[in-house]
């Protein structure tokens, strides 16, 4: 192997180079929600339906119970307000429960606020103007004016020395009384996009409970209340069920109790339910039409269903005695909210014991998983975990998935909606059909975009399966039919001649490879900690397993490695040094020194098998194309990788692309048959072929591998198949996936021109990684960057331990990660932004320095 110098750069360019991420990088904020206390989101079916009112209800019910203690805090959050001044929700309830108080003699004192942070140039001159306050021009920037206004109110009750609080706030506000997108069109000086929103909410639902858990012993209930209906839009455009989403709040749906209600109702609770929204109850005005009969035939006693009594007609009611007749209502409403409350948290604490009392999780050693170490996942927004942390507080985080759940992951928050959607109507039209000798559309479509996509030029077949491996596996057996058919090999196919003895197929292929775990596909493989006697008694490795070249940035550098074989071949150096990752798949290199090196060797080797009359012949190639994922995600010299397929195909032997990780964009191209410059004449999908929300493969083949298994027998067809081949569930996610992630319209990182990925990791970034003095090696390519820590004897390999510190601090830092020994690696998705990238990149930075230092101290101790 290639001995290697490192340089090591001063700490002042390092300090350059964060500080410059730290100023250019897009640094979104934590969305962590605390759990201590309990919040909901208000919706609704349609706008004018009562939300606020039934948020005065609960306030009213939380805080002036006599059965209950005092001592407590209700926060009412409106995010998205329009009608600004004449209309303020968040002044209703600061206004009526003063009211309420007095009318019910509420013993406790009672403190209220209500503040308006943001408001659009309109509303907060007209607002100002009512209040005769000074307009300030510096508080206004190209989108909002920071207004950033409170008034209080405090009402004392008998018992001074328990006292409960109301707090309410505004965060945008709009003048107009229309829709939040018009009303932001017209009059905010830029969109406020959906980032300001969640991020100024998360600040606000944080700051409103956090402070409270420090106090202890003081209740808290939350509610958020949408504006409009569920799939009104908020101030970008977003429906607001989409927008809200990546908090995942238990919801309140205040349904309508009117003509026609009963239908809004249950699409406003469908359209939460697809989104994975929890709707703990729906509650709606009595109109006397029995709304809720069906409505609770409907919801199959699910989700309870409250009716509030008729609200008076008389607008200039005060709404008193409807509230005291309403309360009742809004006790149960509070009671059924608080107990799921308690019941999720309940879960969610007994998840871990449970989990390691019934899984057995694969490519785990439950020895060295205790249960504090288990992830709690609550939910899946776009790239992000939400998860269930049970620290010193409880609360759900963030956290990127950045193993893409084990490289299937792709969609972005949007495409996910998208494709629960398709998901949903396929399901309903299809449910499940059997697939031979049947046809329809989502299996038909699917394998026309496989043809069209990932196939052009060369596939005309697409045999579906449910995995990778699966996938494997009938491609080992095409290859080694048409294998057959091409070298005039006898076979017996109607099972007559018992004396006949077939041939043994063999399988060209290079170490460091992985095919899957099915026993086929593990014997198309070379002996590796997955293949041993402990894993696969049965494994014999039916295969020559050549070893490849690898390349890699080493030192800000991309370097090739040779394996020991080809390293005392006289090599100059331009051949085994690159200036750019780019340069590595010129095509121009296939008339290098090298190129006849490889050629050379592979030829070798290939003639040590000539032919039938040797034991054990090869008749197939099966390559992972440019990276070897589970084998630690080494990039092999795609050079050498071409001149193999080139050469197999020379020798007629079938070849195989195991393109189950590096299919559809995951290395930035849709397949990797364009990096390598070659064809094959069987290739395998999977994993990111859906988006990754249900398993799907596919085997594409050429006509000429169809036809040697065409015949008059059906015992000459291939007899392969699952229960649930090309289930329409899964064909419909993969067509929807397949269009969704080429579309320059719904991916903005494919560069259309060059049917690739836009670059989405920073180079000055990965190169300063690369010089790190942890790192022994880096492979960027598409979504994937792979980092080899610098380890040796026990802390190297697939069963090291050695990263497992390291991979806990970047899960502090909201980064999960799964390591490959002491391989780490981050994936994004096709639709990642480069900027959501280098915070990933800088935060591996940041904790690889503070791995540097612990590691140097224990070896001074």
């Amino acid at each position: 192997m290639l001995r290697l110098r490192r340089h090591h750069y001063p700490d002042h360019h390092r300090r350059i180079l964060l500080r410059l991420f730290h100023h250019s990088t897009f640094h979104p904020q934590p969305l962590d929600l605390p759990l201590s206390h309990p919040t909901y989101q208000i919706w609704s079916a349609n706008t004018s339906l009562g939300k606020t009112l039934v948020s005065a209800g609960l306030s009213s019910s939380f805080l002036l119970s006599p059965t209950s203690s005092a001592n407590k805090k209700f926060v009412y959050l409106k995010p998205i307000q329009t009608g600004y001044p004449h209309d303020s929700d968040s002044r209703f309830l600061f206004t009526k429960l003063p009211s309420l108080s007095l009318r019910r003699k509420f013993p406790s004192s009672l403190i209220l606020s209500n503040s308006i942070l943001f408001s659009s140039l309109f509303a907060a001159k007209s607002f100002l103007s009512s209040r005769d306050l000074p307009f300030q021009p510096e508080k206004f920037n190209s989108e909002m004016y920071d207004l950033n206004f409170r008034e209080e109110n405090r009402i004392s009750g008998e018992e001074d020395s328990s006292v409960s609080e109301l707090v309410c706030k505004t965060l945008f506000a709009w003048e107009e009384a229309v829709s939040p997108h018009l009303a932001a069109e017209r009059e905010s000086g830029g969109v406020v996009g959906d980032s300001k929103v969640i991020e100024t909410l998360g600040k606000c639902l944080r700051d409103g409970l956090e402070s409270e858990i420090e106090r202890g012993k003081r209740e808290i209930l939350c509610i958020v209340e949408t504006a409009g209906g569920v799939a009104s839009p908020g101030p970008s455009g977003s429906l607001q069920c989409d927008l809200y989403r990546p908090f995942r709040l238990p919801s309140i749906l205040v349904g309508d109790g009117r003509l026609g209600g009963i239908s809004s109702t249950i699409s406003a609770y469908e359209s939460l339910k697809l989104r994975g929204y929890d709707v703990v109850a729906v509650v709606f005005e009595d109109h006397g039409l029995v709304n809720e009969v069906p409505l609770m035939s409907y919801l199959r006693n699910r989700v309870p269903v409250f009716v509030l009594p008729p609200l008076p007609q008389d607008s200039s009611n005060d709404l008193m005695e409807w509230f005291d007749e309403s309360h009742n209502v809004f006790d149960s409403l509070k009671n059924i909210m608080l107990l799921a409350y308690s019941e999720r948290i309940q879960r969610l604490c007994d998840m871990p014991k449970r989990a390691g009392e019934l899984f057995w999780w694969p490519f785990t050693q439950h020895k060295l998983v205790p249960e504090e170490a288990v992830t709690v996942i609550d939910s899946r927004c776009g790239e992000n975990f939400s998860v269930y942390q049970d620290q010193k507080n409880k609360f759900i985080g963030q956290q990127f998935d950045a193993c893409a759940s084990w490289w299937t992951q792709g969609p972005d928050a949007t495409l996910q909606i998208e494709l629960a959607r398709d998901m949903g109507y396929t399901a309903a039209r299809f449910g499940h059909v059997m697939f031979p000798e049947n046809v329809y559309e989502p299996a038909l479509e699917c394998a026309e975009l496989l043809l069209q996509g990932v196939g052009k030029g060369w596939a005309s077949r697409a045999y579906f399966s449910d995995n990778g491996s699966t996938a494997i596996e009938i491609a080992l057996k095409m290859a080694f039919r048409k294998f057959s058919f091409d070298h005039d090999v006898r076979v017996d196919f109607l099972g007559k001649d018992t004396t006949e003895k077939c041939v043994e197929l063999k399988v060209l292929a290079l170490k460091g490879s992985y095919h899957g775990d099915t026993l086929g596909a593990m014997e198309a493989q070379a002996p590796s900690p997955y293949t041993g006697f402990l894993q696969q008694p049965w494994y014999s490795g039916r295969g020559l397993f050549l070893d490849p070249p690898t390349v890699f940035m080493y030192n800000s550098k991309w370097i090739l490695s040779l394996p020991e074989l080809l390293y005392s071949e006289i090599v100059e150096h331009k051949d085994i040094t690159f200036c750019s990752r780019d340069e590595i798949f010129y095509e121009e290199r296939d008339s290098s020194d090298l190129a006849s090196i490889y050629s050379s060797y592979i030829s070798q080797n290939l003639l040590q098998n000539p032919g039938l009359k040797v034991s054990g012949c090869i008749g197939a190639l099966i390559i992972e194309p440019v990276v070897h994922a589970a084998g630690g995600m080494h990039m092999v010299d795609p050079l050498f990788q071409r001149i193999l397929v080139k050469e197999c195909q020379n020798h007629k032997i079938p070849v195989i692309f195991d393109e189950v990780f590096t299919g559809f964009w995951r290395l930035g191209v849709e397949t990797t048959a364009d990096l390598l410059g070659c064809v094959p004449d069987i290739a395998c999908y999977g994993k990111l072929l859906t988006g990754g929300v249900i398993p799907l493969a596919a085997t594409l083949a050429t006509n000429a591998v169809f036809d040697s298994f065409v015949g008059d027998s059906k015992l000459k067809a291939l007899l392969h198949g699952h229960s649930y081949s090309a289930h329409a569930l899964g064909c419909a996610a993969a067509a929807k996936s397949i269009k969704w992630f080429k579309d320059p319209q719904t991916n903005h990182n494919i560069i259309p021109e060059r049917r690739l990925l836009r670059e989405l990791w920073d180079l000055d970034l990965i190169q300063q990684i690369s010089s790190h003095r942890t790192v022994q090696r880096v492979v960027a390519l598409g979504t994937l960057c792979a980092i080899e820590l610098q380890a040796a004897g026990c802390n190297a390999g697939y069963g090291s331990l050695y990263a497992a510190s390291l991979l806990k601090k970047l899960r502090e830092d909201g980064v999960y990660m799964r390591p490959l020994g002491n391989v780490i690696y981050l994936m994004c998705g096709p639709c990642s932004s480069p900027e959501v990238c280098s915070q990933l990149l800088l935060k591996l930075y940041q904790r690889l320095e503070e791995f540097d230092k612990v590691e140097e101290k224990l070896k001074s101790c």
